[in-house]
């Protein structure tokens, strides 16, 4: 694979990775609430959820779904249902009060990691774009090599992306704004995800 192939690929993934979404939503609404520590937890999961869909897409998940488009189908529904879960839980937790900036041992890590990968792997617009624009931009035959360089690259884009992000609104002023509005910014972004959710069910 060409640099300058690799460096499209790397633009590309960066546009996809800044354009609003889920996983913005989940980055943006973690690290204000719960510090940094919990947002850079869900930074490395929607990197991990990339490098997951950018595998199968290389595997030849394109022509599977072209084989058996159910499964296209289904995998959206499911999308749409895991979407549609996590702005209940949002709804549901609107009121509680915020925590502290600093996240203590109590704080599961693994599982907010859990929960930027499933995002990432519900998320429509990662399931348009690794089946169509993705595969596209694949080396006719690719090395092993080209394949690493390609997961590296995916991988560093998403997580620095969202890392940043993170650091953004985990400082005190964002903190204090999004203190400030929790519930009705819960709420908000709760709704945001609901309608994505049925935007995805919907044929």
């Amino acid at each position: 694979m060409t640099l300058t192939a690799l460096l499209t690929l790397a633009g590309l993934q960066a546009l996809i990775a800044i354009s609003p979404g889920p996983a913005a939503v989940l980055t943006i609404k973690t690290a204000a609430s719960e510090g940094v520590r919990a947002g850079l937890a869900i930074s490395l999961g929607l990197a991990i959820a990339i490098v997951i869909w950018a595998s199968a897409a290389l595997a030849g998940l394109s022509l599977i779904f072209e084989v058996a488009p159910f499964l296209q189908t289904t995998l959206r529904f499911i999308g749409a249902a895991f979407l549609i879960w996590i702005a209940i839980s949002m709804w549901r937790h609107a009121p509680d009060p915020m925590p502290e900036a600093k996240t203590g041992p109590e704080t599961s890590l693994s599982r907010l990691v859990r929960l930027g990968i499933y995002t990432d792997l519900a998320n429509p617009k990662a399931l348009a774009y690794f089946t169509a624009v993705f595969t596209g931009l694949l080396p006719i035959d690719p090395t092993l090599r080209d394949a690493a360089l390609i997961l590296v690259t995916v991988f560093t884009v998403e997580f620095i992306w969202y890392a940043t992000v993170s650091a953004v609104f985990s400082r005190d002023t964002p903190r204090r704004a999004y203190g400030a509005a929790k519930s009705w910014l819960d709420r908000v972004f709760g709704g945001i995800l609901a309608l994505l959710g049925i935007r995805i069910a919907l044929p």
